[in-house]
């Protein structure tokens, strides 16, 4: 009896600490729906659990870094520690599932207690976690990471973290996270759990005493499967596996960081890089270009078979790849300017001419998924965007949106026609050769900043037509540093960007389009977005209660997107291209997973 009034006690206790009532651990958290995967489960579907560990992998990258800390806007991180490659050092709170739209398991934090609500969450951190020096993995250091990201991290942390309200440590392994309630309903962000489960967690101990916004070149221990191992700022960089990794068992792990050692080289543009992979310097290379692919590997070593060859359709998103409008400058602020230029991007002729009519113009923010506009606004979607109708462009209820045709010099000049009427209505003028604003007597006049030597082509096409029209436009090439300096300062006019997304677009879509992100600098609003009726969109998004309803708020935010003109979409391909010396073991490919390094192994090894 005295058992029971005591749990009784402890269950009441519980409750008064937490705030609401608690639904218990779970070994996962899903966005939308159930988990995929059970509490019981070995290991992810998408891997092979006996794949063999050893040998080297080798890739190559183009550009060059100057820092080994990913989480700050100062310097160039290496692949391996770049928050948008695979995670090597620095493990997460939680794990995504490859095949899952947005699911997280288990990883430093080997279980989690969610509010119903979603107004806080609870970490309970894995008691075998540790760091390089064989100290444990604590609340202190998950508290550490966030208050330190929150306040001196890349700009995504910094806006996502807003959305916490506090954070307790409970004891030395459970921490929880409380949420901010939306002023508006009350009602709390269901994807701000997910977000702050995919915390980098970072050790204390190391920072104590020093700059965390420092550019470095002194190796941040981390807690992840590998460790660097050799080091040559700018050029190369190479990680081992860590034999003690104290993760290496659990099931989101099995079957991922088959090899020894992987190891970076860095080249200074794609022509060299793909002339060393040719020599055999490094194993295996991705081929964005289908172009490249036609006319660049057929060398002997894939005649032979010493290379091999892979071409698969995917299933996954293709992002929006564009020449990109810098509105904060005046030039780009009328949405009838950015039209015009629009026209005289002839697609069709690149596309017939430099790329054997390989590629797809892109059509939305979303192309290759369901989360694509249907051309009109139509059902749940008209719905949603009715009393935005207002605020909305007419045209964007009667017709679907369209990019202009060419690829003839008679289709060009009517295109060019076209603008020159657009940019007539906005007060621009042909003067001789020059196109002037008539007030202001200045020439129309822009630099587009690129930093792939490849794409060099492209915009001179672009440039060549919008000569014709009267504009002067020049064409800056410069290397990935100062590009990427470049584009978080917003220091540019035009440029070329690519926006990826996934099947489950949520917060990030603010960090990409929001006003509050427009002046940020180190955010990703490169275009300088800044419309109520894209922050109310962005807003109903991360509140998307169903899958349904989350694709229903997409395709109204794809349409609004285009129909403000912001960028000139360029063109996709939805086929993987890739090849690879015949030295290694995968997973069978998946469409809608891609191709994930970290699944690989070396062939002809054994099982240890």
């Amino acid at each position: 009896m005295m058992y029971f009034y005591h749990r009784v006690l402890c269950i009441i206790l519980l409750k008064l600490f937490f705030g609401s009532e608690s639904i218990g651990k779970e070994h996962g958290i899903a966005m939308h729906g159930e988990l995929k995967y059970p509490i019981n489960f070995k290991n992810f579907a998408t891997v092979n659990p006996q794949a063999p560990k050893g040998g080297k992998l080798r890739l190559g990258v183009t550009g060059i870094f100057d820092s080994l800390n990913p989480y700050v806007i100062k310097g160039t991180p290496p692949a391996g520690l770049s928050i948008f490659s695979e995670r090597l050092v620095f493990d997460t709170l939680m794990k995504r599932s490859p095949d899952e739209p947005f699911s997280l398991y288990g990883l430093i934090a080997e279980s989690v207690d969610l509010a119903p609500n979603r107004s806080w969450i609870i970490f309970y951190l894995n008691s075998k976690a540790k760091w390089p020096n064989a100290q444990p993995v604590t609340a202190d250091d998950v508290i550490f990471s966030f208050e330190t990201l929150k306040e001196k991290g890349l700009a995504n942390y910094r806006l996502f973290f807003k959305k916490v309200d506090k954070v307790v440590k409970i004891n030395n392994h459970t921490v929880k996270f409380s949420f901010l309630a939306d002023k508006n309903d009350g009602t709390f962000d269901p994807e701000a759990p997910m977000l702050i489960s995919l915390l980098p967690v970072l050790p204390k101990y190391f920072f104590e005493g020093r700059d965390f916004e420092k550019v470095t070149h002194e190796e941040i221990p981390g807690s992840g499967p590998y460790k660097i191992k050799q080091l040559k700022v700018g050029h190369m960089i190479s990680y081992e596996r860590r034999p003690d990794y104290w993760g290496k068992d659990l099931p989101v792990n099995v079957g991922f960081y088959n090899f020894d050692e992987v190891r970076f080289d860095y080249y200074r543009d794609s022509k060299v890089a793909l002339e060393a992979f040719k020599a055999g310097e490094y194993d295996f290379r991705g081929e964005s270009e289908p172009n490249h692919w036609i006319e660049n590997y057929n060398f002997p070593a894939t005649k032979d078979g010493r290379v091999v060859k892979v071409e698969f359709n995917h299933q996954r998103p293709v992002g929006i790849r564009a020449f990109i409008f810098n509105i904060r400058k005046d030039l780009f602020k009328d949405e009838q300017v950015r039209r015009a230029l629009t026209y005289a991007f002839d697609f069709e002729w690149l596309n017939q001419s430099l790329f054997h009519n390989s590629f797809t113009r892109t059509r939305s923010y979303f192309d290759n998924t369901m989360l694509a506009n249907d051309g009109v606004p139509q059902g749940n979607v008209l719905k949603l965007l009715q009393p935005l109708k207002k605020s909305l462009p007419s045209a964007l209820f009667l017709t679907p949106y369209s990019l202009p045709i060419s690829g003839t010099k008679a289709k060009l000049r009517e295109n060019l026609k076209k603008a020159r009427d657009l940019l007539q209505d906005c007060g621009w003028e042909i003067h001789g050769s020059q196109l002037i604003h008539k007030e202001t007597k200045k020439p129309f006049k822009f630099e587009i900043i690129l930093y792939r030597p490849e794409d060099e082509k492209i915009t001179l096409s672009y440039v060549k037509n919008l000569k014709l029209l009267g504009i002067q436009a020049t064409i800056r090439t410069v290397d990935s540093t100062q590009y990427e300096h470049r584009l978080g300062t917003f220091d540019y006019d035009m440029t070329m960007h690519t926006w990826g997304h996934t099947l489950s677009p949520g917060n990030e879509q603010n960090l990409y389009w929001n006003s509050k992100s427009a002046d940020q600098e180190g955010s990703r609003n490169y275009i300088g977005i800044k419309n109520p009726t894209i922050d109310e969109l962005c807003q109903m998004l991360v509140k998307a209660k169903t899958h349904a309803e989350l694709i229903t708020i997409v395709k109204a935010l794809d349409h609004v997107l285009l129909w403000g003109h912001y960028l000139i979409p360029l063109y996709h391909n939805n086929k993987i291209f890739l090849a690879y010396w015949d030295k290694f073991g995968h997973p069978p490919f998946n469409p809608l997973d891609g191709i994930v390094l970290m699944h690989w192994w070396s062939k002809g090894l054994k099982n240890k």
